[in-house]
């Protein structure tokens, strides 16, 4: 074996190990035992899901008036995922009112002004589009669980209430997705 051949693996034992000790991966449980948090960093980038503990302030949006956790707070996640060249936020936070859906839908409406026009969908559809970022949301995408949606901000910034009726009251989602990419800052 001649000189540039061992230099060659030489150099390539020493970015494996360094890829290696530099990645890492943490886990954390719930008080049941339930795997609830995981964070994964590598040298590329990051990945990042807390469950059931984020905060409604995560989602620029406040709590509506007497509204209460859904069930349990495993239908609550903050989801990032982040590297040099993209980043993805998802914030999702699942809640019961006793009080009717267009009730809640009206109290979010107000509240969304703040980010832009404020447009009522007949589902919530979750969509953004890499290519038009900066255009104001629209109702173009696939239906869900829940019937009717409002949402606020543009394409890859947007705030979304999404509910549906429950027994005499309402479930209702409170979601905020940011997308990014190399030519973006945050």
């Amino acid at each position: 074996m001649n000189n540039a051949t061992k230099f060659m693996i030489f150099i390539a034992a020493l970015l494996s190990l360094v890829f290696l000790t530099s990645c890492t991966v943490r886990t954390s449980k719930d008080s049941s035992g339930k795997e609830k948090d995981v964070d994964i960093h590598t040298p590329f980038g990051s990945l990042s899901v807390q469950k059931g503990g984020s905060d409604i302030k995560d989602t620029g949006l406040p709590l509506y008036p007497g509204a209460h956790l859904y069930r349990d707070d495993d239908n609550n996640a903050n989801v990032n995922i982040s590297s040099s060249m993209f980043g993805l936020k998802v914030v999702v936070q699942k809640y019961q009112s006793d009080d009717a859906p267009d009730k809640v839908l009206g109290f979010y409406e107000k509240q969304m002004g703040k980010f832009g026009n404020v447009i009522r969908c007949e589902s919530l559809d979750i969509n953004f589009h890499r290519h038009d970022k900066d255009d104001p949301v629209t109702c173009d995408g696939s239906g869900h669980e829940f019937s009717k949606s409002i949402k606020a901000g543009t394409q890859n910034n947007q705030h979304i209430v999404a509910v549906k009726p429950s027994g005499d009251g309402s479930t209702f989602a409170v979601v905020y997705v940011r997308a990014w990419d190399d030519k973006d800052t945050i």
